[in-house]
């Protein structure tokens, strides 16, 4: 289950990847379970939507394997988002770009059980159009400050920009959602 963040958070990830490097196991369990979760809501902003619990892996795989060179100059969290991304990016470079997502029967609505539903279901199509309107980056600065609490500094360490640029891109974000939500 992840576990919100707080500012122990850091402090709790060093102390677990100290007993990691000494040599116990369950500080590894204990790491992939403080972080899976955000790490998945992550990869399926990125369009990892049917290979999220493989990139979620796959960015663990890397971490443990270089986690020995981990210097602590940002967050555990903010480094994980930062691989995961840099794995997602090599994943979608070696397959063929532009292929358009398969429509899966399970993304369709066939029912409503209630008005809270279709409420719920409507804001969601509008807010998933407005965020379709995006650049790749304002989304992607969008999601980690939204969804996962980034601040600005981490934001720009995980998409490789600068602190400023990633105000902005949120900003311009923001506006377009607002704009598109208004019409």
């Amino acid at each position: 289950m992840d576990v919100p963040r707080v500012a122990g958070d850091d402090a709790e990830d060093m102390a677990l990847i100290s007993r990691w490097r000494a040599g116990d196991e369950s500080a590894a369990t204990a790491l992939v379970g403080r972080h899976a979760t955000a790490l998945g809501r992550y990869a399926a902003s990125l369009g990892a939507r049917g290979e999220v619990e493989e990139v979620v892996q796959d960015t663990f795989v890397r971490a443990f394997g270089a986690l020995h060179d981990f210097r602590a100059e940002s967050s555990l969290r903010t480094w994980l988002f930062t691989i995961l991304r840099r794995r997602w990016l090599d994943r979608q470079r070696s397959s063929r770009r532009g292929r358009a997502e398969e429509l899966h029967e399970s993304h369709a609505v066939t029912e409503y059980s209630a008005l809270d539903g279709m409420v719920a279901v409507e804001t969601e199509l509008r807010l998933r159009s407005a965020m379709g309107r995006l650049t790749k980056m304002q989304n992607e600065v969008f999601m980690l400050r939204v969804t996962e609490g980034l601040s600005y500094r981490e934001i720009a360490d995980v998409a490789g920009t600068t602190e400023g640029a990633a105000r902005v891109h949120y900003h311009n974000a923001m506006r377009a959602i607002k704009e598109y939500l208004d019409d």
